[in-house]
């Protein structure tokens, strides 16, 4: 990742992590570099990629187990690749390494997948009102050639994890359909895990071509309004009516995966696909909203979440976090963790 220093901001660093101190910021941003300021924001966290973030052991983020019911993925942390300063989600033909029946993600158990991909997320639901914004650069579905179509639902979202009891989220989704196919969506229900008419709404958006170039994708959530920008550019805005808008924490996440055999969403010529085939994130930034104040933690920790917060919140078997709370009842699955 590059980012241009217009003023020199001391207390910056990239590895380990900044320390919890006013005005300074998280994560691995380039030393002495100054970002650009949101008005009613406040930068707080800033991802370079421009080295390796140890998974298994950073405080903020972390990989996922997970495979969405729906997908032909497995998610696991060897697909989640930190090269040439960038982040790179790799879908590959082989399928997971010995994956365990239960995933700590998803709270359940994954039949096999034919594929492996891989899920960037933050560790707990510590993420609420503010700016996010991701330069990102979608696959080709064939190397060489961005102008084919195939399959893919490549993104970036805040979700609350689990769904179980609080299904909550907002994302950019870019897929497989077209050059420039862009999907924002807003969800929100309870005591539900599928998906179903009515918990969400979403709007395909115009946009540049994802495949050949970076572009920079954004999303101001506030407690009236959601706004998502396009290389700065507002193309959608949702206030009240319809589905609601959240109001609780959640986790930044980042992935790709493949819709199923019927390629019901992401595009329909997934015979088309070509693998490996690899999504890239250049920079991450995160700005909180001047008028939050209870999330993130303190140091981006686990201090003020609440009970509810760290329902089934585990991300994988060894990322620590225990399974806190029952499925309709019945105690979560647990699997062992293996480095």
């Amino acid at each position: 990742a590059n980012s241009t220093a217009i003023l020199p901001q001391a207390n910056s660093t990239v590895n380990p992590p900044i320390n919890s101190t006013p005005g300074q910021l998280y994560g691995h941003p380039i030393p002495g570099a100054s970002y650009p300021a949101h008005a009613g924001f406040t930068l707080m966290l800033v991802e370079e990629f421009n080295s390796p973030i140890d998974l298994d052991s950073d405080p903020i983020w972390t990989w996922s187990d997970g495979g969405l019911t729906e997908g032909q993925v497995r998610f696991q942390k060897q697909n989640i690749l930190f090269e040439g300063g960038k982040m790179k989600i790799l879908v590959s033909s082989t399928p997971a390494s010995n994956p365990q029946t239960c995933s700590h993600a998803e709270v359940a158990d994954i039949p096999d997948k034919p594929l492996s991909s891989g899920e960037f997320r933050s560790r707990h639901n510590i993420f609420r009102y503010g700016r996010y914004e991701v330069r990102m650069k979608a696959p080709s579905v064939q190397p060489g050639n961005p102008s084919i179509d195939g399959n893919f639902i490549s993104t970036m979202f805040v979700f609350r994890d689990a769904k179980y009891k609080h299904w909550r989220e907002i994302d950019f989704e870019i897929t497989g359909d077209a050059p420039g196919a862009v999907t924002t969506n807003v969800l929100s229900a309870d005591n539900t895990d599928r998906w179903k008419a009515g918990i969400q709404e979403s709007r395909r958006v115009t946009a540049p071509n994802s495949r050949t170039d970076f572009h920079t994708y954004a999303f101001e959530w506030l407690p009236t309004s959601i706004t998502w920008y396009i290389d700065g550019a507002p193309v959608r805005q949702k206030t009240g009516g319809g589905v609601p808008i959240p109001d609780m924490s959640g986790k930044v996440m980042m992935n790709m995966w493949i819709f199923g055999e019927k390629y019901g969403f992401g595009g329909s010529e997934g015979h088309n696909n070509v693998y490996p085939m690899e999504s890239e994130y250049d920079w991450f930034r995160f700005y909180k909203w001047d008028g939050e104040t209870h999330y993130p933690c303190a140091g981006f920790g686990a201090g003020c979440l609440t009970s509810d917060d760290q329902y089934l919140s585990g991300n994988n078997p060894c990322d620590g976090i225990p399974q806190i709370g029952t499925v309709y009842g019945k105690e979560p699955c647990t699997s062992a963790c293996h480095r």
